[in-house]
């Protein structure tokens, strides 16, 4: 109680996110369907092995048997036998600008998945609900897509150099300049990936002696920068304030294994919006700790920046709260500003540190120049600067799309993971078999969704996952709402046995569920 009562001063608007329990009849089917693949896979496999069924999937030769096996863990069974029966949701080729309609090129298989085959077909504007078009920037025509044309017949594709050596433009200098302005810190740093980003700058921060505090969820970007920094790793719980302040003390009582010596740094890793979840960090209270506690904090915005707060700066201006809380702001310009790359921004000592020190500064090929100009354009639309307020409407047409989206959702009886304003909207799947059946229901009514399963989520959790845009019309969401609904009750998708009920004396950090009876 005590908890909740000095928490809920920390926020300055309604925190509501949503984890609806896994009904238990539905967990215990789908322990029991991947049961039956499994034993399915091993009954193929054995098939295999006698030459009963041709084996498709690529082995040791004979004279390499003798060798230690490249593959022999779970992975590789569960892609032989388990993903190749649903191969055909994922890496479909499209064929156009990812925006609010997609056409795709269609493809058949005659070997349950083990190959593909083109058939010159196109289908035209499939309902795009998978890209990460937030702001709608991924167009081929408008403001942004002239000025890099402009630049591209100016500059060329291509820098071929690092920006230490002859590939810093003065573009690559005014988009630091104008994205450290966006961010409101002191400087910022852009790179040419954003993977890259987290995974070659988090190295350069923290080292051995240094300890990491990571979100259970966090990307596999921060995951990978953490475990090549060479410092000590723990893992709070998903957004679980109670275990991120139980590692904190005890880092700083007991402080480092064998020796006792105190930590030289700790760093808390946390990101805006979990891409898989779609729930928003509490990062009043993670901002609260890490003061209290004399730690840093790295927040990576790659799906906050621009879909969150009311001018789009993300999850910092979401809550109201101040960038200089944050140490270290990265993001990615991949998502809401329809480009590629990413930045860090924070203090000019920061930053000055990280173009010395950071491998993606000194060894990466700089930002190809178009790609910079699209990200100049796309963030003046944003702060207004281009004298339009196209941007800003663009923000609220996302606002309101998230939260219409969400709750017919929500009304028709799935279990809908997440926070309210979040962007990125998981629809629970659970079973193996509801996956593949999803994905291919959806692409026949024209439909275009990510189906996610192990070993992107917990392998009972599957998943599909909509990611809405600007550029999504209220028909267009309409329609896809109406073949959601549809496919819904044809694979009996619609699990959920509680509704949110919005009591107005609650704590704002607190989530309240009532029982209703179906």
């Amino acid at each position: 109680i005590n908890h909740i009562v000095q928490n809920g001063g920390l926020y300055k608007r309604p925190f509501n996110e949503a984890f609806e329990e896994t009904p238990m009849l539905v967990a215990v089917l789908t322990y029991v369907g991947y049961g039956v693949l499994t034993l399915f896979g091993y009954l193929r496999d054995f098939m295999r092995q006698w030459k009963i069924e041709k084996c498709q999937n690529a082995t040791e030769r004979e004279e390499q048997k003798d060798f230690v096996p490249l593959y022999q863990d779970f992975e590789n069974f569960y892609n032989r036998n388990l993903y190749m029966r649903i191969r055909d949701s994922w890496n479909r080729p499209i064929c156009s600008v990812p925006g609010a309609k997609v056409d795709m090129m269609e493809r058949v298989s005659h070997d349950y998945n083990w190959t593909f085959t083109y058939t010159g077909r196109v289908i035209k504007d499939i309902i795009n609900m998978g890209s990460y078009n937030y702001l709608g920037f991924a167009q081929k025509a408008g403001p942004c897509q002239e000025a890099a044309a402009k630049v591209l017949s100016q500059y060329g594709a291509g820098v071929c150099s690092t920006r230490q050596e002859m590939g810093n433009l003065d573009k690559h200098e005014e988009l630091e300049k104008l994205v450290a302005r966006f961010l409101g810190v002191e400087s910022a740093m852009a790179y040419g990936m954003g993977f890259a980003t987290n995974s070659m700058n988090i190295p350069a921060l923290v080292g051995k002696g240094c300890l990491i505090l990571s979100d259970e969820l966090n990307h596999a970007s921060l995951v990978l920068g953490a475990r090549l920094s060479g410092a000590t790793i723990r893992i709070f719980k998903h957004n679980n304030m109670q275990s991120l302040e139980k590692l904190l003390k005890d880092a700083i009582v007991h402080g480092q294994p064998r020796t006792r010596r105190p930590w030289k740094k700790i760093l808390i890793l946390v990101e805006g919006i979990y891409s898989m979840e779609g729930s928003i960090v509490r990062l009043p209270e993670v901002i609260a700790l890490k003061k209290k506690y004399k730690s840093y904090l790295y927040l990576d915005e790659a799906h906050s920046i621009g879909a969150l707060g009311p001018t789009g700066r993300g999850v910092v201006e979401y809550f109201g709260l101040s960038p200089e809380d944050v140490d270290v702001m990265m993001g990615t310009f991949t998502k809401s500003f329809g480009a590629a790359g990413g930045y860090i921004g924070g203090k000019k000592e920061l930053i000055d540190y990280l173009r010395t020190y950071s491998h993606s500064a000194v060894y990466a090929t700089s930002m190809s120049p178009p790609v910079v100009e699209q990200i100049i354009t796309s963030v003046k639309c944003i702060m207004g600067e281009d004298g339009t307020t196209v941007g800003e409407a663009r923000v609220q047409q996302l606002a309101e799309n998230t939260r219409y989206f969400r709750r017919r959702l929500k009304e028709m009886g799935f279990i809908i993971y997440g926070n309210e304003d979040s962007p990125v909207v998981p629809l629970m799947l659970y079973m193996p078999a509801k996956i593949g059946a999803f994905g291919r229901e959806m692409l026949k009514r024209n439909i275009g969704v990510v189906v996610v399963g192990f070993p992107a989520t917990p392998i009972i959790e599957s998943r599909a996952r909509f990611c809405l845009s600007a550029a999504h019309t209220k028909e267009m969401l309409d329609t896809a709402l109406k073949e959601i609904n549809e496919v819904g009750d044809l694979l009996q998708l619609k699990y959920s046995r509680r509704r949110l009920v919005p009591l107005l004396d609650r704590p704002f950090d607190e989530t309240t569920y009532e029982e209703t009876e179906d």
